[in-house]
């Protein structure tokens, strides 16, 4: 007469209570490698380098202009925060999208260009680099108060209606050269720092041309001048959603960039120098 043994049915019943356990957790664990990834750590430290030497290199220009135009110019200090924007653009780009503005990152989370589970991250990151680089700045440029800091020149509403066109501007030209397939990636850092070196020309004798909540924000902590700063909080979140929805409205297809086109001009120097690169490698000479 056959028999089932007890004794299977009891670790069989174990097993699936185990596996009813592990379930949830590993399922957790799934989700948590899917949305912050082993490399997303390599990401925010990147966003507050990034971020540390915008604010160093924009604040820094903007407070000593302030202090001695004759050491740098208003329009001094307008193209190096363009420049700056544009060369953190090639440096860490290819790392964490350099947006290094809280406003971009919202942004682009906002129409689907970014996960916004870590938005919140990234936005720590830039707040982080921006205070940091405000209080070197404040050490360094001593005896100087306000350490490129941003108040409106007039009154806080054309101060908000300028850095929300202005940012919508600069989001605009960023929507444009980062998500659609059409546009020549490798020049998304001359076309974005160009559009933000304009901007703030313009943008300067009336707002600061802050564009970006940390760039003011880290100053003002350090400085402890907090002078019309919702505008500077309300008016780039604005500007850069109504910026990145409107160049939604008119792409050319809503598939996220991953390289421009083989048949470009840059692509085919990349090219060229890869076959130059294994020609070196296979020199003999190397050997020697």
């Amino acid at each position: 007469m056959a028999t089932i043994d007890p004794n299977l049915n009891t670790s069989a019943s174990m097993e699936d209570n185990l596996v009813s356990v592990e379930n949830p957790k590993s399922q957790l664990v799934q989700s948590f490698r899917k949305n912050y990834p082993p490399a997303f750590l390599r990401k925010v430290v990147a966003e507050v380098m990034a971020t540390y030497l915008l604010v160093f290199v924009t604040c820094g220009a903007a407070a000593i202009s302030a202090s001695d135009e004759q050491r740098i110019s208003k329009l001094g200090a307008s193209i190096a925060g363009g420049l700056i924007v544009t060369v953190m653009i090639y440096a860490v780009g290819h790392v964490s999208g350099a947006h290094m503005n809280p406003a971009v990152t919202a942004a682009f989370a906002a129409v689907r260009h970014f996960p916004w589970k870590q938005v919140p991250f990234y936005v720590a990151a830039q707040l982080t680099g921006a205070i940091s680089a405000s209080f070197t700045l404040k050490v360094l440029l001593h005896p100087i108060k306000h350490v490129g800091t941003t108040s409106p020149a007039g009154s806080d509403l054309q101060a908000l209606i300028m850095e929300i066109v202005v940012t919508f501007s600069m989001m605009f030209v960023t929507s444009a050269v980062a998500t659609d397939t059409k546009a020549i990636g490798e020049l998304a850092g001359i076309a974005v720092g160009s559009a933000v070196c304009i901007t703030s020309i313009l943008a300067g004798p009336v707002s600061g041309g802050s564009m970006n909540p940390a760039r003011t924000l880290g100053p003002a902590i350090a400085s402890a001048h907090y002078k019309g700063i919702w505008v500077y909080l309300i008016g780039p979140v604005v500007g850069t959603l109504l910026g990145a929805w409107s160049y939604n409205l008119i792409r050319v297809t809503d598939k996220p960039v991953q390289a421009i086109s083989p048949r470009s001009f840059s692509f085919k120097l990349r090219r060229i120098r890869s076959k130059d690169m294994e020609a070196h490698n296979n020199d003999p000479l190397d050997a020697l």
